[in-house]
């Protein structure tokens, strides 16, 4: 298994010694086969699965230390599972929906994931976004990677008051609303235990934004129990 962290970059620019065994010591039988054989040649390896993380800073390490954040973690534990995939961080810092719905075609047709997880729309809602806005890209996203052949994970957020009681909620409702119209996969709050937790300060950096590194564990394990059965 491998995690493989996609850079900006990224998006824009993103058998001979068997043959000499064949010629020397190889039993009669086994010449008089080979072209039979080369009929039917050996299919190739089935494909790992890959998992391409399509998120914002809470998904990029922002402020973490390299290898700390949940989708590292996330490689960790598909290795302790012996769940062969590979996880592709297509996550960027300050993202929005706009900004990952114009960057999905492009990275499902280069790596052809088997799972995709959208984890975008907070930034959204801290910049007062319509709902309708937000809603139209998630809705895009999802349908986009379900035609390229992949499953989805969709990963749901909730935001502060700070634009009033209604905005939150609906903010919040949009995530299980998409999941159930387009038949996706849910997670609906990515900061469970952590946001919401009973000491919530001692689990983010100062910024009171982004969770610090021990609450990363507690991320990941909001979106296993999800991802796992898209694997299996």
């Amino acid at each position: 298994m491998r995690i493989r962290t996609l850079h900006r970059r990224d998006f824009i620019l993103h058998a001979g010694a068997a043959a000499a065994a064949g010629l020397f010591g190889v039993p009669a039988r086994a010449r008089q086969a080979a072209p039979a054989a080369a009929h039917n040649p050996p299919k190739a390896p089935a494909r790992a699965p890959v998992i391409l993380v399509l998120g914002d800073s809470l998904s990029a390490e922002y402020g973490l230390p390299r290898g700390s954040g949940w989708v590292a973690l996330l490689e960790q534990k598909l290795a302790q599972e012996k769940t062969a995939a590979t996880v592709l961080n297509a996550s960027i810092s300050g993202e929005t929906t706009s900004g990952g719905r114009a960057r999905l075609p492009a990275l499902l047709a280069q790596h052809r994931p088997s799972v995709v997880v959208i984890e975008l729309g907070g930034n959204d809602a801290l910049r007062g976004l319509a709902l309708a806005h937000t809603e139209d890209n998630l809705v895009a996203m999802v349908q986009a990677a379900q035609q390229a052949g992949a499953k989805v994970l969709l990963v749901g957020m909730q935001v502060p008051p700070n634009y009033g009681a209604a905005y939150t909620q609906q903010f919040a409702a949009l995530f299980p609303k998409v999941a159930r119209a387009h038949k996706a996969a849910l997670v609906p709050f990515l900061l469970a235990g952590v946001a919401d937790g009973p000491d919530p300060t001692a689990a983010f950096q100062p910024d009171r934004i982004h969770p610090n590194a021990q609450a990363q564990p507690r991320l990941l394990a909001n979106v296993w129990p999800q991802l796992v059965k898209l694997l299996r």
